[in-house]
């Protein structure tokens, strides 16, 4: 494990999504240390990014979620350093974690996504509510594990689910309602060498949508993969998802996550450019139904930093 160096695991930082960022970055760190890698732990709450090259690291990799971490960032200030990284790059996490400018950018490309509308102060509530439908969701534009998102489900409801979500981010979108189920895609690569995308993961929430609590801490979450798309149809999804990836720039490792209608139809929702990797984590899902470990899916993240 000489190749690797030593190796910061760089997890917990300042957002909202902290508490996972640990949970994740400890799976992590324990795996990469379970087979030899020379890993630590580091926080950027505790010191500055420049100590990651005046402790000696060679590289790093990145398992911090949401702001700060997840946004391009933190990846700039490693460029800057010279210390390679796991994950997207500063424009492809910057993009992923802007949800309206990951939509315009799909759509532009003729990609299917729900339909939106950005919401202010001054917006017609009963307008959009109108023109997307009830139910819908209402959404942070740069937060994470369904941080601030509500579900709108009755008339007049809009307003107080924007104010709410305002409190969370100075852009916030409303999202027509899509419900023929939920599923994610691990994906891998790069956009010279070519994308792998592993089994699909569908999701089926006991709540009432895919919340933060059901999607780290609730046991009654069924997760399917199989998905139970047919194997051709799989295929099918599996181009849209390397096309959306590869939209933003993607490269490493990522999750895009999509809907289907009742008639089968995809709609691409977002990509998570920092997965997590905790015990009820999708990723590392789909790399089970390959026969993947997660200590193999770890290394094999780690990889993705040897770049010649």
């Amino acid at each position: 494990m000489n190749k690797y160096g030593k190796v910061a695991v760089v997890f917990g930082g300042t957002s909202a999504e902290r508490e996972v960022s640990i949970m994740s970055g400890t799976g992590v760190l324990n795996a990469l240390q379970s087979r030899g890698v020379d890993a630590h732990a580091f926080d950027p709450k505790d010191k500055p990014i420049s100590a990651l090259k005046d402790e000696g690291f060679t590289r790093a990799f990145l398992i911090l979620h949401g702001p700060g971490g997840e946004d391009g960032t933190i990846q700039g200030a490693l460029d800057f350093l010279g210390i390679p990284y796991t994950g997207c790059g500063v424009m492809a996490s910057a993009i992923g974690m802007d949800k309206l400018r990951t939509k315009l950018l799909w759509r532009a490309l003729g990609l299917p996504i729900p339909a939106f509308e950005l919401l202010d102060e001054n917006s017609d509530f009963a307008s959009v509510e109108e023109q997307l439908g009830l139910p819908l969701f209402v959404k942070p534009a740069t937060e994470g594990s369904s941080i601030g998102v509500i579900k709108v489900k009755a008339k007049g409801e809009l307003r107080a689910a924007y104010a709410e979500a305002r409190k969370y981010d100075r852009l916030v979108l409303a999202e027509q309602f899509i419900g023929g189920g939920e599923y994610t895609a691990p994906v891998m690569g790069d956009p010279v060498k070519g994308y792998t995308v592993l089994p699909m993961v569908k999701i089926e929430p006991a709540t009432e949508f895919y919340d933060y609590q059901a999607k780290y801490f609730r046991d009654d979450t069924v997760y399917r993969c199989p998905c139970g798309l047919a194997p051709a149809r799989e295929a099918e999804i599996a181009e849209l998802v390397k096309q959306a990836f590869w939209a933003i720039g993607g490269e490493s490792w990522a999750r895009v996550d999509f809907l289907m209608d009742e008639a089968g139809n995809p709609y691409l929702l977002e990509v998570n450019t920092a997965p997590g990797m905790t015990s009820h984590s999708l990723f590392p899902m789909g790399a089970k139904a390959t026969g993947m470990s997660y200590e193999d899916l770890v290394l094999s993240i780690l990889d993705t930093t040897l770049k010649t």
